[in-house]
């Protein structure tokens, strides 16, 4: 608004009026500007791929995590696999130890019913 040189407050106001309508039909006028549709336009294209590039990033950390849990779990099943192995053979190893033992024993005690039958003879 310049300023008035008017006391009077109707005039004010209808300076003020005016002012707003310029304004108005300025702001009006660049709406339909060329230029700034085309300024527009390109923005929402940026606009829209940043939206895909957000989304494919994400498409592809998902496909990264879901890799990696497949990954986890086929190392865990093998870990699985050769912890069930190594309790199988030490399973057997225990039982062959224990017929080793076994054998043993009854070995020591034939010897010692073998030495008691050969002193009573």
């Amino acid at each position: 608004m310049k300023k008035s040189n008017q006391d009077r407050f109707p005039d004010r106001l209808k300076t003020a009026s005016e002012a707003k309508q310029n304004k108005l039909a300025r702001f009006q006028a660049a709406a339909f500007d060329p230029d700034r549709l085309a300024e527009r336009a390109k923005k929402a294209e940026l606009a829209a791929t940043r939206v895909v590039m957000r989304q494919a990033e994400a498409t592809k950390q998902l496909q990264q995590k879901e890799a990696q849990r497949s990954e986890d779990a086929k190392r865990e099943a093998e870990q699985a696999n050769l912890r069930e192995l190594a309790l199988k053979a030490e399973l057997a190893e225990t039982a062959d130890q224990a017929l080793a033992d076994e054998a043993e024993r009854k070995a020591e005690r034939d010897r010692r019913y073998a030495a008691r039958r050969n002193r009573k003879h």
